[in-house]
């Protein structure tokens, strides 16, 4: 089963935010994304390679997004991504303005299936990076296969960025998806405000990301029409 939750601060934007959107991208590199699930034509499929082609699903349609603005209305937009490591996170493309022009480097240096899964403090490292962006619109996305095995539960580090972003007069968002888990792994953040959904197969995977992108992330319908 995969879930997939969503965690919300409501702030006040402060005077200096800028119109656009900062995501960084967490990606699970534990040795159980070496397991496989179903994919798109049903076969079994290891999920770090289902995972890899969700991930350059993202990337291209991020940049469809940045590339596509309405007349007379730019659209900004941060991103980065980070992989496992150790008890934490580092940095496979380091966060900084977004650069669609070689969508490949997303994918290609991430790396094999071999670390643990430090969730909650690869949830801290990456939102860090995100609550140092000066864009309105905060998200962190967390593709996963599982339960926290390194350092805090992610459940306990929310408080500490919360306060973070309470103190920073931000708005941040989080977003957990996470393969073959049981949805009640997840309830310490289901209880600070997540929601949480599930999906279990490839198809599903695909369909849960693409209602994150365009409900939670883009927000395309809220963006002002074009001018004439």
């Amino acid at each position: 089963m995969m879930v997939l939750a969503g965690l919300g601060l409501n702030c006040p934007l402060t005077a200096t935010a800028e119109e656009g959107v900062a995501l960084a991208i967490v990606y699970d590199t534990s040795g159980s994304m070496a397991e496989p699930v179903r994919d798109t034509s049903g076969k079994m499929a290891p999920k770090h390679v289902i995972a890899k082609r969700a991930l350059a699903a993202i990337m291209a349609r991020l940049q469809s997004f940045a590339t596509n603005a309405p007349a007379g209305t730019p659209r900004h937009m941060e991103a980065g991504l980070f992989a496992f490591s150790g008890d934490g996170a580092r940095p496979i493309v380091p966060f900084g303005p977004f650069d669609g022009s070689n969508l490949k480097r997303w994918t290609n240096n991430i790396p094999k299936p071999s670390s643990g899964t430090p969730l909650g403090n690869a949830l801290n490292t990456a939102a860090n990076a995100v609550l140092q962006s000066k864009l309105a619109r905060k998200h962190v996305l967390v593709i996963t296969d599982g339960v926290n095995t390194v350092g805090p539960d992610p459940a306990a580090v929310w408080p500490q960025i919360k306060r973070r972003a309470d103190k920073q007069q931000t708005p941040l968002a989080v977003h957990f998806v996470a393969f073959d888990v049981d949805a009640k792994v997840f309830n310490g953040v289901k209880k600070q405000g997540a929601t949480v959904v599930g999906a279990a197969d490839e198809v599903q995977l695909n369909s849960q990301l693409e209602f994150i992108l365009e409900k939670k992330i883009l927000l395309e319908d809220e963006e002002p029409p074009k001018k004439n």
